[in-house]
């Protein structure tokens, strides 16, 4: 039931008991009849109006109810697209100041890490600037001592007799390195015949004391002789010959041969942080290591897939002696990897012997 037929009965409940009081006094008097008439008239015409005006107030106030309905609605999507707008802005503003504090952290973690990295490496570059000035005094030694390999291809017809037997071969070379050890370090800077891989039984020719972390820890290099002569041998008769295809031939299975040395090197004997990241293989003959030198990328791979350098017994002492100075002022542990780079730097100055060792070698065929 709507308000409007709800006026419309009380207003008729209403005339219903006026003409009932009406008529209850016309049953009293009848006389004033007329007068009665008229006055239910004037009462019937003031409902009329009274229901129109009703009426009309009541289609106003719909009007406004829907108008009001109708500015909420409006009101309601407005503050809420605002309120929608004023968060993505909120959303924005967050997102760039989060950007740029992640920009600004970034900025200032790479100047740190860049000036700790320029502090560390000139640190660095000055110890071994100093260290390897030393080597350089040593090289110039090397390079004069080279002016006596005459004297040493006098002595290769007893040599290659020598070289006869696999266990004379290794006696050689251990012995030769023996002597090269003893007359550049002290007695109690090496060890020889130890097991520097810890659980295992395999016992390295030497090892050289490495300081560790402090005084109290020592680190061990690994250093065995080596003398894989036999495809060395077949190289110089394929040189004496001139046969290129048999060159090729033997030095492919002369540098098989050499890897698969370092390989065994690297798996007895190197074992951080009980050893240095690296040993060393040493060849008892220079016309050897220069021949191993000439082997495109032979001694670059040795180093960096099985962490072994090769050494000489020209370029061992000066190995040695270069390596002791810089460990002295960098611990093992830490440095060790970078010791292995520099190392790598002073190997490639020792190609240059390939060219003069050549020379030696081609004195000694004939």
């Amino acid at each position: 039931m709507d308000i409007t037929t709800l006026i419309l009965l009380i207003v008729s409940v209403v005339n219903l008991i006026i003409l009932f009081i009406v008529f209850s006094k016309t049953n009293q008097k009848n006389t004033d009849l007329p007068e009665l008439k008229n006055r239910i008239a004037t009462l019937q015409d003031q409902t009329t109006q009274t229901f129109a005006n009703m009426n009309e107030r009541m289609i106003r106030i719909e009007t406004n109810v829907d108008r009001v309905t109708k500015d909420i609605g409006t009101n309601f999507r407005e503050n809420r697209k605002e309120i929608s707008d004023n968060f993505g802005l909120v959303q924005k503003t967050l997102d760039t100041r989060v950007r740029e504090l992640q920009d600004h952290n970034t900025k200032k973690l790479e100047e740190m890490r860049q000036t700790v990295n320029e502090k560390l490496q000139a640190s660095v570059e000055k110890r071994f600037n100093e260290s390897f000035k030393t080597i350089s005094t040593q090289l110039t030694q090397v390079y004069q001592g080279l002016g006596e390999m005459k004297t040493l291809a006098n002595g290769v017809g007893d040599l290659k007799k020598v070289m006869e037997g696999v266990k004379t071969r290794g006696i050689y070379g251990e012995v030769q390195l023996g002597n090269i050890i003893s007359d550049t370090l002290s007695s109690d800077q090496y060890c020889e015949n130890i097991a520097t891989k810890k659980g295992s039984s395999d016992r390295v020719e030497f090892a050289v004391k490495m300081p560790g972390k402090d005084e109290s820890t020592q680190v061990f290099l690994p250093i065995d002789s080596k003398f894989p002569v036999e495809n060395y041998q077949r190289l110089i008769a394929a040189y004496e010959q001139g046969d290129k295809t048999e060159i090729q031939k033997f030095q492919k299975a002369l540098a098989i041969d050499v890897k698969e040395q370092a390989k065994k090197i690297s798996t007895k004997y190197i074992d951080p942080p009980h050893t240095t990241e690296f040993a060393m293989m040493f060849l008892p003959t220079e016309s050897l290591y220069a021949e191993i030198l000439r082997i495109p990328g032979l001694d670059d791979e040795i180093r960096q897939k099985f962490h072994i350098t090769i050494a000489s017994p020209s370029t061992l002492p000066v190995i040695l002696s270069g390596l002791l100075m810089g460990f002295r002022t960098l611990a093992i542990e830490k440095r060790s990897s970078e010791v292995w780079q520099i190392l790598g730097a002073v190997k490639s100055q020792f190609g240059k012997f390939g060219d003069l060792l050549e020379a030696t070698k081609k004195k000694l065929q004939e």
